[in-house]
């Protein structure tokens, strides 16, 4: 038995290793075993990425052809490395460096040596070639931006990196990917799909011609196009006139969500990420600490809303029914408890029912109606949940939900935020009468305070923000497209738009009135506190501004923070304004809203921590003019957006 047993176990093991070579050779003999075999050279063939356009069909990002050097290590003989450098434009310090590290991710798999030649420099490079055994080049696109404006918007493209490639592997070393703005929220739309071609190689690694005549060469896949809702005409006149300021701008169009600008200032030219310079520029952003280019404003910087956060304490207080439009607080320049100022006030006539409360911004006003809401229920904590709940329904202290990958979620405290700080039972609504005017624990970001007066504008609802208006072939996401009702009903939004349109009447933006157009809008003060040298100093109080317009089926909201401009009509409100007539009108009436922010900086304002000297702020101040050749940079600039047809 133990002969035969010896002669089966033969003839298993032959079995096996014949059905294993069967395996191999024959029914898998795929693209997979084709990866694996290093006789065929893989080269990649990278589609062209998707076009964007703007709402009004202009080109915002095309391509331009590019052009990297690949190296597979181990076929690398040896050569003229200085001559080599010479056509690169590399030293052999670098050229050392580049080896190594494409040595040290794979001897066999090709990696990117120099990415973004010129045409210029491939022409001269490819002649040559032949002479450096190991190296080849590979032809893809680079983006073309027709547009120096939206860098926070439209994004760049750069390699990928490890992670990148465990997240996703279809994404190999040295390919591009988006990295900010519409580039990397709509990546997978834009890329396409990259082809391959297998070449066969002989054994003096010579390419011969295609693998069994390119039976399993696969063609690009172009990306597709999309529109953004961008208006490109709106975004630049806005980055314009946050020229020698910080802050942010979001305009939304009411009736989709539709997001028609959306600015960060300081912002930079696009056409800097691009390249081979890319690197040099993006780490010069990136270590620019103090004005902080890269970051945007817009969707991520958290600043307390200020008075604008008053008009959803008027609504809250019409829906819980604890106040009336027609009930008057008086004020004496703040609001007491007994004899303790709570809060200060601007001077105004008094009493104030709820329209004038807010055409005035009275600060005593709102605390009564606050104090009120918390305390109609059994316990502050009670009121305080019921309170945040609605404040939330408007998009506020979430993640709107919008299309851009980043964003900051704000701050709208409940019961159990103040339990922590106080103790359960332990504090009252006077603890935190901050809030009844957007000042306190409150906290918001420009494009969830747009979001939030848009809903206003609609007199209850809003629709997701987005960016993408249109993708080829496709239809957009239906989150999109869905109202979103607030807790609000829609009977109370009529009194606090009244009172909107009473601050540009005869409130507090009186002066920034735009002929024939009923503009509703609310102006915002937000004090402004800083470390320096461990110690808490407060700087000139932000300027904020919210508004939309027609009054009746509004066509554009709009929320604007200026870093350090004081009160809310100084800067922010202007600048709301002249966006709101730019957008309805496409031209400019008030010139001399214009004239002013094109002339006046808040440079000085934001150098003031860093000086090492005593500074004031806020009233002791004084404005900064620019220098005469700054203004006729911008004059120019302006020049060029108001061109027709342009």
């Amino acid at each position: 038995m133990r002969q035969f047993l010896l002669f089966i176990s033969i003839i298993a093991v032959g079995i096996l290793f014949l059905s294993r070579l069967f395996y191999l050779q024959i029914y898998d003999a795929n693209n997979y075993s084709l990866f694996e075999d290093n006789a065929i050279r893989k080269v990649y063939d990278y589609p062209k990425r998707g076009f964007v356009y703007d709402r009004n069909g202009n080109l915002l990002v095309a391509n331009q052809p590019s052009y990297d050097v690949m190296v597979i290590p181990r076929e690398v003989e040896p050569l003229d490395t200085l001559e080599f450098c010479s056509l690169l434009k590399i030293d052999k310090e670098q050229f050392i460096k580049k080896y190594n590290k494409a040595k040290r991710y794979s001897p066999r798999l090709p990696s990117v040596f120099v990415s973004h030649l010129s045409k210029e420099d491939y022409a001269v490079l490819q002649e040559k070639m032949r002479k450096f055994d190991g190296f080849y080049i590979q032809k893809r696109s680079l983006r073309d931006y027709e547009t120096t404006i939206g860098a926070n918007v439209l994004g760049d493209i750069g390699e990928v990196n490890n992670d990148d490639i465990k997240r996703d592997p279809y994404y190999k070393m040295g390919d591009l990917k988006g990295k900010q703005g519409v580039e990397v929220s709509y990546e997978h739309t834009l890329r396409g799909i990259k082809g391959i071609k297998f070449i066969q190689k002989d054994r003096f690694n010579r390419n011969i011609g295609p693998y069994k005549d390119g039976k399993f060469d696969t063609i690009p896949e172009q990306g597709k196009d999309i529109t953004i809702t961008i208006d490109a005409e709106l975004q630049a006149y806005g980055e314009l006139l946050m020229q020698n300021k910080r802050g942010g701008i979001i305009a939304i169009e009411p009736s989709s969500g539709e997001i028609l600008a959306m600015v960060s200032a300081p912002s930079y030219n696009p056409n800097l990420l691009v390249g081979r310079e890319r690197s040099k520029n993006f780490t010069k952003l990136y270590y620019d600490t103090i004005a902080k280019p890269l970051f945007d404003r817009s969707l991520k910087a958290q600043y307390p809303p200020g008075s604008p956060f008053k008009v959803l304490n008027a609504l809250i207080g019409l829906q819980e029914n604890v106040v009336t439009t027609d009930e008057k607080f008086g004020c004496r320049m703040g609001y007491y408890l007994g004899s303790r100022k709570l809060t200060g006030c601007h001077h105004h006539r008094t009493p104030l029912s709820m329209t004038d409360g807010i055409a005035q911004s009275c600060n005593a006003y709102f605390a009564n109606v606050y104090r009120r809401i918390i305390e109609k229920y059994e316990n502050a904590h009670d009121g305080m949940d019921v309170w945040s709940n609605h404040v939330k329904s408007f998009g506020l202290g979430n993640y709107l939900g919008y299309d851009l990958k980043i964003g900051n979620k704000g701050r709208i405290p409940d019961g159990d935020f103040y339990d922590k700080w106080y103790g359960k039972n332990r504090w009252a609504s006077t603890y935190n009468i901050s809030n009844a005017i957007g000042q306190g624990e409150v906290e918001a970001t420009p494009i969830q305070l747009a979001n939030m007066v848009a809903a206003i504008g609609n007199r209850g609802y809003f629709y997701t923000p987005h960016i993408i208006k249109a993708i080829e072939g496709k239809t957009i996401d239906e989150n999109y497209t869905t109202p979103k009702h607030t807790t609000i009903d829609k009977q109370h939004f009529e009194p606090i738009v009244q009172g909107m349109f009473d601050v540009f009447n005869k409130g507090t933006a009186a002066s920034l009135r735009v002929k024939d157009i009923e503009i509703c809008g609310k102006t915002g003060t937000a004090e402004n506190f800083i470390k320096i040298d461990g110690e808490k100093t407060q700087l000139t109080d932000h300027s904020i501004f919210v508004a939309f317009a027609p009054k009746d089926n509004p066509k554009i909201a709009i929320a604007v923070f200026v870093e350090n401009g004081y009160w809310g009509s100084r800067f922010a409100g202007k600048v709301a304004s002249l966006m709101i007539e730019k957008y309805i009108k496409g031209s400019i009436t008030r010139t001399d809203l214009e004239e002013w922010l094109l002339k006046h900086s808040l440079e000085e304002e934001y150098a003031k921590p860093y000086s090492g000297e005593p500074f004031k702020i806020n009233g002791q101040t004084s404005l900064q003019i620019v220098e005469e050749k700054e203004y006729r940079r911008l004059k120019k600039l302006l020049n060029t957006i108001n061109k027709p047809n342009k």
